[in-house]
């Protein structure tokens, strides 16, 4: 799973927990799609990771129209794309809408929220991860609207959730430093979740987190997530794997339905389009840090991907972004 710290990396997740839950039964809330949430968290274009960690009791949530998942204490129940959803424990109540209270809550930090009924508790954490909204699609595409994981069951997932739920009291104090080491556990979090869903994907998965964690196609995947500016050819990357050029190809399409240089033109514009939106870099930099020898090339592959020349695209995303 090399492949999956090296594009973590990339796409640089930034997180904090934002809500510290202390809801008795009959409770049930409805969180807005995270699009919503997004204009407070950065005022630069951000796709935002929705979570919820159970540290006691139980509940369940459900996507809009989905069925519900039932938690208990040690889940951790993800929305990698930010689907609104109701959360809740008891018998049915109408659920508290957060959409219009979101400044309210965020403004509120980790001081223990209370509501419901006087019955069983649940005690939760609510956290966001935003990410790049391009480079972040290789992981986030093949990942089902709402996905849950037991981080309890072992002594280095027992050791996160402690270290979360202190970091968290610590938080509410404001101690120098708090922020930072809940921001830190918040992504340390989402990657040990995302390790472990990998762990349980059945045998005949397929997708992006699939091929990481086949042997050949992961190595494929770290090295041109590594080097994307070499100039791979098949045969080159098969090599450094250890298997043939067939074997390669069929493995990686196999898993991620594309060819790996097909798969390598695509991040390479996912990064093109990173480093427009948020750099002053001249299109011909950008062209060459990414692996293309000549601007026009570039451009011409940049325009077939985003309906749009590189510098227009530039100019339209600072125009969306100044609004």
């Amino acid at each position: 799973m090399d492949v999956l710290s090296t594009v973590l990396k990339t796409v640089k997740l930034e997180g904090t927990m934002f809500y510290n839950a202390e809801f008795s039964a009959p409770w049930s809330l409805r969180s807005p799609a995270s699009c919503l949430l997004a204009q407070y968290v950065s005022p630069e274009p951000r796709h935002v990771i929705l979570y919820h960690l159970v540290t006691q009791g139980q509940a369940y949530v459900a996507v809009e129209d989905g069925e519900r998942v039932l938690l208990s204490a040690g889940d951790i129940v993800v929305f990698p794309h930010g689907d609104a959803h109701i959360m809740g424990n008891g018998r049915d109540v109408a659920p508290r809408d957060y959409e219009r209270m979101l400044r309210d809550v965020l403004s509120q930090g980790l001081k223990p929220a209370s509501m419901g009924g006087g019955g069983e508790l649940t005690k939760f954490v609510c956290g966001y991860l935003a990410c790049d909204p391009h480079l972040s699609k290789a992981f986030l595409g093949g990942l089902p609207p709402v996905f849950k994981v037991n981080i309890g069951n072992d002594s280095s997932g027992q050791w996160l959730k402690d270290s979360i739920l202190y970091s968290v009291g610590h938080a509410v104090g404001s101690k120098a430093g708090s922020e930072i080491v809940v921001a830190k556990l918040s992504e340390a979090l989402f990657a040990e979740t995302l390790r472990r869903y990998v762990d349980f994907l059945p045998p005949g998965h397929t997708g992006w987190l699939a091929g990481a964690r086949d042997p050949d196609v992961g190595k494929a995947l770290a090295l041109l997530h590594r080097q994307p500016s070499q100039q791979w050819t098949v045969a080159e990357l098969a090599t450094e794997v250890g298997v043939s050029r067939s074997v390669l190809a069929e493995r990686f399409r196999h898993f991620l339905g594309v060819p790996p240089m097909a798969y390598l033109t695509s991040w390479r514009l996912q990064l093109g389009a990173q480093l427009l939106t948020s750099t002053s870099r001249g299109v011909a930099q950008i062209a060459g840090e990414v692996g293309y020898e000549s601007e026009p090339a570039f451009n011409r592959a940049f325009k077939r991907e985003f309906d749009a020349p590189p510098a227009r695209y530039r100019f339209k995303a600072k125009v969306a972004a100044a609004k």
